[in-house]
């Protein structure tokens, strides 16, 4: 009797410890992805995008001895933001590579405004037309198919672009955010340039002529809303937001991170520029 009673304790005892070892390997394997932050994986899939672009900006670097621009405008005074510009550095206006006589403007044409760089449907073209202009492109800098370019009406819908070309494609975040066209993609990847000369970061007056960065160069663009959310308003949209966002916390003194290069912001999950979960080439608090 003894002898049973002793056998069926330590069962029960291997049964218990049975089940504190199942806790336990579940709690490895289980905890950690309750407590992961969300959208983790999303996250890092935007932070490789972000490289991606970094990486194709120093292709284009490399080739053309500088940076793309990112003014607001164009050479000739037409709204043409980072954002697009950041797109033709590394794709081309057509998704074909950047003509190497680019000179950024938002109508594709040369510096003279005399010849079309980004002939409508290039492919199409007489084979000799076609073959002197594609012999004159540089890139595309992305694959085509990992670009996630998209049209700026294909975001916002049509009528919605403000000063821009309904058909200007730029590079999308990685984020499933709803567009007003019903598909689902990042809002676009905003481009800073730092300008040459410029030595300033003062975020009491965002239009210091000497600030190293200028908020202007994708304000319009960031001014256009959230698509399919009328009335919503990016943070982003305050232009000291945008100083505060870019000063370097380890500064002695107001200095923007990446103050001789670049800035890439992409909007994170809630899919609003300026907000905590927002993505950048740069670590930020």
């Amino acid at each position: 009797m003894g002898q049973e009673s002793f056998s069926r304790g330590r069962s029960l005892i291997g049964q218990v410890l049975l089940v504190l070892l199942l806790i336990f390997v579940l709690a490895i394997f289980v905890f950690p992805r309750l407590t992961r932050p969300p959208h983790q994986h999303t996250d890092l899939r935007q932070r490789s995008q972000l490289h991606s672009i970094s990486t194709a900006l120093l292709l284009f670097e490399n080739e053309f001895e500088g940076l793309p621009p990112s003014d607001a405008n164009d050479p000739v005074g037409v709204p043409c933001s980072g954002a697009m510009k950041l797109c033709e550095a590394v794709m081309g206006q057509d998704l074909l590579g950047v003509h190497s006589q680019s000179v950024f403007r938002a109508d594709g044409l040369d510096r003279k405004g005399a010849v079309t760089l980004y002939p409508e449907n290039a492919n199409r073209l007489d084979p000799a037309d076609r073959d002197k202009n594609l012999k004159a492109r540089r890139g595309p800098y992305l694959q085509p198919e990992n670009a996630n370019a998209y049209r700026l009406a294909e975001i916002y819908g049509e009528g919605n672009t403000g000063p821009f070309p309904e058909d200007a494609f730029v590079l999308c975040g990685v984020y499933g955010c709803k567009t007003a066209g019903g598909m689902k993609t990042g809002m676009p990847i905003l481009y800073y340039r730092a300008r040459p000369g410029r030595t300033a970061h003062d975020v009491d007056d965002p239009n210091n002529p000497e600030n190293i960065y200028d908020y202007r160069d994708n304000y319009a663009l960031v001014c256009l809303g959230v698509p399919g959310q009328p009335g919503t308003v990016h943070p982003l949209s305050d232009s000291k937001r945008f100083y505060m966002m870019i000063q370097a916390k380890s500064s002695d003194s107001p200095r923007p991170y990446r103050a001789d290069s670049f800035i890439l912001i992409s909007a994170g999950y809630d899919g609003l520029y300026g907000t905590d979960d927002d993505i950048c080439n740069f670590d930020w608090d």
